[in-house]
């Protein structure tokens, strides 16, 4: 049996075809095919508006800038994330706060969240980062309804989950990224992820400001819009009008732009998007079903409708025996992740070991399963009956 890893892009001749067609075009950057891309990714989620960038951490940092973090704001998020979820408030100085998890879901704890909230003055605390852990989407709607309580913006950190959903309280289905509920929404295309342009993010909202705020920010901080520049025509070189040449930095921003090249891959990659997300459920669906009441799972991710499942998780005892095991048969499972809050860098403003419990019993346990569309049923029926023989 060939290397299994837990992910795995998938990169069709079609797809390299496309990129040739670009890299043979008059553009490789800020070009035609970034609009294009934007336009259909915010199709595909049902937001108003799409910034592509040029990674998902340069994301997330666009995104607190936008929505104006600064120094010693207080942002809450998990702890069971990828660190440039909260390290996207220290780029702007504000202050990482983190909550626990809910031990069923793996997701950010929305009581927990709550008590923290209602544990100091209103106004200490400036915004939420959920994040949509393995593909499982947060219940948005609850949490504005606590944001708007307690004066928060939500930022919804769905790397893990285009394609995926959940069912509002009118059993309307709400798709991540979709604006409804959180001021922003920030994907990205890491190789490993449903939609893969090499190096790649985007950012979805339906407020229209923070979407003006975002382009300028993308492109260091620069401008061109004859209605908002504040020098004088004279100043910029024209006599009636500005010259076709001017242009206004207003603001420090930052190059995060992404290529027409990585915009043309992730078009084509989309357009098979929602194929790769019914792939994965079968294949979700075939490990819950193999897993379900085995005597050495102690939980797993399930089979859940709305899932994108960009990782599968089970929780098991003797993790690293397990993951030495199955590297020695060739299989690749993976951990997500070291709680963020025991990263050294995080320890030094106080956060220690049973800070949060329910994120640390979790680490104990969890190993992500090889989850990709292009994993055969012989593959998976392999990493299966190897874990069955390891517990045996």
């Amino acid at each position: 049996m060939k290397a299994i890893p837990y992910g795995r892009q998938h990169i069709t001749e079609e797809d390299i075809q496309t990129v040739i067609e670009t890299l043979q075009s008059d553009y490789l950057t800020q070009g035609p095919k970034i609009a294009e891309f934007e336009e259909a990714f915010a199709n595909y989620v049902g937001s108003k508006y799409a910034v592509a960038v040029s990674n998902g951490t340069g994301a997330l940092h666009l995104c607190t800038l936008a929505l104006g973090v600064k120094d010693g704001d207080k942002v809450i998020t998990t702890p069971i994330t990828f660190a440039a979820s909260a390290n996207c408030i220290r780029y702007c100085g504000g202050e990482v706060v983190f909550s626990d998890i809910d031990p069923n879901t793996y997701l950010l704890d929305i009581n927990k969240v709550r008590a923290l909230l209602e544990s100091a003055p209103k106004g200490t605390y400036k915004g939420v980062i959920p994040v949509d852990f393995a593909g499982r989407a947060n219940d948005l709607e609850a949490f504005r309804k606590l944001a708007d309580e307690f004066g928060l913006w939500i930022i919804e950190d769905a790397c893990h989950a285009p394609g995926g959903s959940f069912q509002d309280a009118n059993n309307n289905i709400q798709s991540c990224g979709n604006g409804q509920f959180a001021n922003l929404a920030i994907f990205s295309f890491h190789p490993v992820k449903h939609i893969a342009s090499g190096e790649g993010g985007m950012i979805t909202t339906n407020d229209e400001a923070l979407y003006q705020k975002l382009l300028q920010l993308r492109t260091h901080g620069i401008l061109k819009n004859n209605d908002l520049y504040t020098n004088s025509i004279e100043l910029a070189g024209g006599n009636e009008t500005y010259p076709g040449w001017y242009m206004e930095m207003q603001t420090l921003g930052f190059n995060y732009r992404l290529t027409d090249f990585q915009a043309a891959l992730g078009l084509s990659q989309l357009a098979r998007a929602q194929k790769g997300v019914e792939r994965r459920r079968e294949i979700a669906s075939n490990y819950f079903k193999a897993f379900t009441n085995k005597s050495f799972i102690k939980g797993q991710s399930k089979s859940i409708e709305g899932h994108a499942y960009h990782l599968y998780i089970i929780e098991v005892e003797d993790r690293l025996g397990l993951y030495n095991y199955l590297r020695s048969k060739s299989i690749y499972a993976q951990i997500h992740y070291i709680p963020c809050h025991l990263m050294p860098y995080y320890k030094q403003f106080g956060w220690k070991e049973g800070d949060m419990p329910a994120s640390e019993n979790y680490y104990k346990h969890c190993i992500s399963l090889p989850m990709y569309p292009t994993l055969t049923d012989e593959e998976q029926a392999y990493v299966i009956e190897e874990i069955n023989t390891f517990y045996k």
